[in-house]
């Protein structure tokens, strides 16, 4: 019997996503010091396992042959050698990034920042993506990405770093909601908060909330969290604090999703197991050797938007089969096990690895991923540890100087080298690798495109899409693109990290006792 992974069976199952201090008193197993009493100050938080961010679906991690739904025609070119891996727990967007999505995201822009047309202009998706040479699609684009016909439909034209940015907008959108919502900041938008409108000029951003750079008048709420340790300002009855992330209330960022947990989700073998037995393997994220359904009500249907053959799209009039032309709804066709829409056809989907042709020869076995770029948050003001931010009110972040924790004495003097240094060196914090291909120096790029066509620039898609043949519709395959580069054929959907315990579904499966501390 398959396992249809619902958001409904989720919310049965983890617990609920608020989280508060202990009202009964406990005390440290190891000192004895009490807990949550305003004497001692110290506070011990209820253990949670939080619910997915909106539109997200959990996928249970687990092992798994990375390439290994390839068959020989498919890894001829050896860019995807098996290799068995084990991919955590994670959340996953249960449908592509729609066309509405995209203009949520442009509607914020325009109202928040109105005078900035820059950053409104670099946000928008090329919709010359659709056009070609020799063929009639201008409708498409001037109508595909906000025309109501096609608000349900996955957003195209989007390059791999707009859809970096994207994630960062939705990350504190979402953290910004769950917050005004439990009343721990006001809410701006509220007409008669003026005081908040007036306070918050620079809208809300997760890191400076979180390393509490986001407060005071017009932004404090009413239900803020008691502070054991603080002292109540001029006023007030008691000391409050922002939310940390010893709360539990927060969600993680959202992100891309890496390729090796894009490639496990597509296959959805949970579907397909018994006790720790894959009972059945794929090539496609549904089951079965063709691209046609074998039920009774649809049978013969094509099982995914993609292009049957050179210059068939869609099938006869009167009778179409996959019933799109272009691309589709997000939610058509039947989902696959983890309940995850188009994981094959309809749009090509950016991941967040960097292309190397023997990746998976390299990268560890326990959640691989090649693209890392470690970075720091920039301190305005070291002795205060406060994040320098740029003007839409984001950290700035530099390469990570250290490979380790650096003593404080050198974290302090790095810290003061890159404020010096900032204003007048461009490249100040940029480390300079020499390369002979160019790939790796981050500073002088002349080289790139001249030698290789392939360096950090360049960013993996997979899935298959409305204009591929069938051939790319198995989740093994990879192809890569420049991050800034964007195609009618490529859109994208988000993840999140699961955080807590990863078994999704422990009803019905044995289990060890865990002893409860008194």
């Amino acid at each position: 019997m398959k396992i249809l992974f619902t958001n409904t069976v989720i919310v049965l199952v983890i617990a609920t996503l608020f989280s508060s201090c202990s009202k009964k008193s406990s005390k440290s197993q190891k000192t004895g010091i009490p807990y949550n009493d305003k004497n001692y100050g110290y506070s011990k938080f209820r253990q949670t396992h939080p619910s997915p961010g909106p539109g997200l679906v959990a996928i249970e991690g687990g092992t798994f042959v990375l390439g290994g739904s390839a068959d020989q025609d498919i890894n001829f070119e050896y860019n995807n050698v098996r290799k068995r891996v084990t991919i955590p727990a994670f959340y996953m967007d249960e449908t592509e990034v729609s066309n509405q999505d995209w203009l949520d995201y442009l509607h914020w822009i325009s109202a928040t920042f109105p005078t900035d047309h820059e950053l409104y202009y670099n946000a928008l998706p090329d919709t010359l993506v659709w056009r070609r040479p020799l063929s009639y699609n201008e409708p498409y684009v001037n109508n595909y990405l906000r025309h109501p016909a096609f608000q349900d439909y996955p957003v195209v034209g989007v390059t791999w770093d707009q859809a970096q940015d994207y994630c960062q907008w939705r990350t504190d959108r979402t953290n910004e909601l769950i917050l005004q919502q439990q009343g721990k900041i006001l809410n701006p938008y509220i007409k008669k908060n003026t005081a908040a409108a007036a306070a918050q000029k620079i809208p809300f951003n997760t890191d400076m909330y979180l390393n509490n750079q986001f407060r005071g008048a017009g932004i404090d709420g009413k239900k803020m969290t008691a502070d054991l340790n603080g002292k109540p300002v001029a006023g007030a009855k008691k000391a409050v604090r922002p939310v940390i992330v010893e709360d539990g209330i927060l969600k993680p960022a959202y992100r891309l999703p890496t390729e090796a947990e894009w490639e496990y989700a597509a296959l959805a073998y949970a579907g397909n197991t018994q006790f720790e037995n894959i009972t059945d393997g794929k090539i496609y994220p549904w089951n079965g050797l063709g691209v046609r359904s074998a039920k009774k009500d649809t049978r013969g249907l094509i099982m995914a938007n993609f292009k049957r053959g050179q210059g068939d799209n869609g099938g006869v009039g009167g009778y179409l089969n996959d019933k799109a032309f272009i691309t589709a709804p997000i939610r058509s066709y039947v989902p696959n096990d983890f309940g995850l829409y188009n994981m094959a056809g309809n749009v090509n989907e950016w991941v967040q690895d960097t292309y190397r042709q023997m990746t998976f020869e390299d990268v560890d076995d326990f959640n691989p991923f090649r693209g890392n770029e470690f970075t720091d948050k920039r301190l305005a003001d070291p002795a205060t540890g406060k994040y320098a931010k740029d003007k839409y009110g984001r950290p700035i972040k530099d390469p990570a100087k250290a490979a380790k924790k650096m003593t404080y004495a050198e974290l302090i003097a790095s810290q003061k080298a890159s404020v010096a240094t900032a204003s007048k060196d461009p490249l100040a914090g940029k480390p300079y690798n020499a390369d002979a291909r160019g790939f790796v120096d981050t500073v002088n790029t002349s080289l790139y495109g001249t030698t290789t066509l392939v360096s950090n620039h360049s960013k993996v898609y997979k899935g298959g899409s409305w204009n591929d043949m069938a051939y790319w519709l198995n989740p093994a395959t990879r192809r890569f693109m420049n991050e800034d580069d964007a195609s009618a054929e490529v859109g994208f959907r988000c993840a999140m990290d699961l955080v807590g315990a990863p078994e999704i579904h422990p009803s019905g499966k044995p289990h060890f006792s865990v002893k409860k501390v008194k």
